[in-house]
């Protein structure tokens, strides 16, 4: 079940209770950094999620490489939603692909595994991560829920 709060205290009460495996949707910034700094919990859904405004320089994925080692090291996985991603309009699917592949690069880049849910197709989700930019070796270590 995913935990869908904004208070990261209420997150956290609503974690000892919860069964694996514990996933939070990602709200905002602090609530992400505040949460995989807790760290008891198994998955954080969807980063890239959210009203991200992108700079003329660069991509706002919710996703940085502070957070990235701090997942690796409490051992989360970065998850993607891919239910969500397919009922996209054509103009917010594309800005999400692009936010997502910055992620699997920062993932790689800090060791964060990835999750994928929502997958009807194992064989097509590999190949969607592949040609979004990540390793056979992050392919083969994807947790599918």
């Amino acid at each position: 079940m995913m935990i869908q709060t904004t208070n990261p205290e209420e997150a956290k009460k609503l974690l000892k209770t919860e069964k694996s495996p514990r996933i939070i949707k990602a709200v905002n910034d602090s609530f992400n950094r505040t949460l995989l700094e807790y760290g008891k919990f198994d998955i954080l859904l969807s980063p890239e999620s959210g009203d991200r405004q992108d700079t003329l320089r660069g991509i706002n994925s919710g996703l940085n490489e502070i957070l990235g080692r701090i997942a690796t090291k409490n051992k989360i996985s970065i998850g993607l939603d891919l239910e969500e991603l397919c009922s996209l309009q054509k103009m917010q699917k594309a800005q999400r692909l692009s936010k997502i592949r910055q992620n699997i690069k920062l993932c790689r880049k800090t060791g964060a595994k990835l999750a994928l849910i929502g997958v009807k197709d194992k064989r097509d989700a590999e190949s969607l991560l592949l040609s979004l930019g990540a390793s056979t070796v992050q392919i083969k270590e994807v947790l599918f829920v």
